[in-house]
């Protein structure tokens, strides 16, 4: 692989903060990266920059190539050896991105089947879609909103072209129920109504799903409860504080009435504890974000803990791909769901959905509405296609 120049830039994402993007030109083209940013982030991610956004621009545009030269993913070890300290989570993402994109057009292959080689690619990956929104995310109306961050749809169709389908016709249902006419930064629906209120939306949404359009769908939960702990659980609507206790007899209290199948971070991103007692007291998806941060330790400590099942890899919590990959390769080894995750402020890459295929995730998790979050369905859905013939 001839790489000629290599180039880094600052952009907008789709909440119009600066963020960076960066492209490797070589004879077969040119293979461009942007990164996601987070608004709601846990205080284990790496930071998002070196020293800044500016200085990790200068620094990659001051690469040298020929140091960047890779022949297969391991080489990657040796990208990491140049750039050392110097790069944050965002830019080492997309500085490695652009290169495994470059190298697999090189081999003739897309992303997804460099990254695959050597396995049983699946064929369907099932989408996390938020659909009604609070916490962090949201605005809510007349100064209210759910005090959890994302009210999720996961449909269970036959294909991903059919679940995104199904996450469309339940996310539609939702915003005529509750009458809504604003969106949050992820494209989910704006409410001011109270967790309970949207929990029973989003069961009527179900039953129609399944009633009316024959389709089977489950209902999930981003509670994010982190951005909202302080001693307690601090809920503002209606107002009240919840010990450690208090809030697993919630969350266990909803699994029974709403049945959900996924609850991600229903408590402290340092509670271990807690999610243990979750999760073998619902039996349910229990999900750790804040909690693991796509951070092999973090994810070996919650294994050793037994406090999740699930884990969401968002890679630039972590920036080096490798790690990503270690990830999920552990998560594998201990039977532990996969769901590859967007970002709130998004940007049109597509990357994820590459890596999801090539990987071999159970889950992505992405808006439903708006191009930013629709940019990962399509290419998820023409890799199907690709897949079927």
């Amino acid at each position: 692989m001839n790489i000629k120049k290599v180039g880094a830039k600052i952009i907008l994402d789709s909440r119009g903060k600066k963020t960076i993007q960066v492209f490797i030109q070589t004879d077969k083209g040119k293979f461009v990266t942007s990164s996601p940013s987070g608004k709601s982030t846990g205080k284990f991610e790496v930071k998002s920059y070196g020293k800044s956004l500016k200085g990790d621009v200068n620094f990659i545009n001051k690469l040298d190539t020929s140091k960047l030269y890779i022949e297969r993913f391991e080489d990657l070890k040796k990208v990491e050896r140049v750039v050392g300290k110097n790069l944050g989570g965002n830019s080492l993402f997309v500085l490695e991105a652009s290169l495994l994109k470059a190298l697999s057009k090189d081999l003739g292959m897309e992303l997804y089947q460099f990254l695959g080689l050597g396995n049983k690619i699946r064929k369907i990956i099932r989408p996390v879609g938020n659909s009604i929104g609070g916490g962090l995310h949201s605005k809510g109306v007349y100064g209210k909103k759910p005090d959890f961050q994302e009210f999720l749809f996961i449909a269970h169709g036959k294909s991903f072209t059919e679940n995104v389908k199904i996450n469309k016709l339940a996310y539609n249902e939702a915003g005529k129920i509750l009458k809504a006419r604003k969106r949050n930064d992820e494209g989910a629906w704006e409410t001011g109504e109270s967790n309970e209120f949207i929990l029973d939306v989003m069961k009527r949404v179900r039953n129609i799903i399944n009633n009316k359009y024959n389709k089977k769908i489950d209902i999930g939960l981003d509670v994010a409860s982190s951005g909202f702990f302080k001693k307690t659980y601090n809920y503002k609507n209606p107002k009240r504080k919840f010990s450690s206790e208090e809030q697993l007899y919630y969350l266990l209290d909803i699994v029974e009435k709403i049945d959900v199948l996924y609850i991600e971070d229903g408590f402290n991103e340092t509670d271990f504890s807690s999610f243990r007692k979750l999760l073998v007291e619902s039996g349910k998806m229990i999900v750790g974000d804040d909690l693991t941060t796509t951070n092999p330790k973090r994810l070996k400590k919650a294994i050793e803990k037994k406090s999740i099942n699930a884990i969401i890899v968002k890679p630039n919590q972590i920036g080096s791909l490798l790690k990503v990959k270690e990830v999920i390769e552990i998560c594998k080894e201990n039977k532990i769901k996969t769901i590859i995750s967007h970002r709130s402020g998004e940007t049109l890459d597509d990357t994820i959905a590459d890596l999801a295929v090539g990987w071999n995730v159970d889950f992505i998790k992405t808006g439903i509405y708006g191009k930013f979050r629709e940019s990962k369905l399509k290419r998820l859905i023409k890799i199907e296609k690709k897949l079927r013939k």
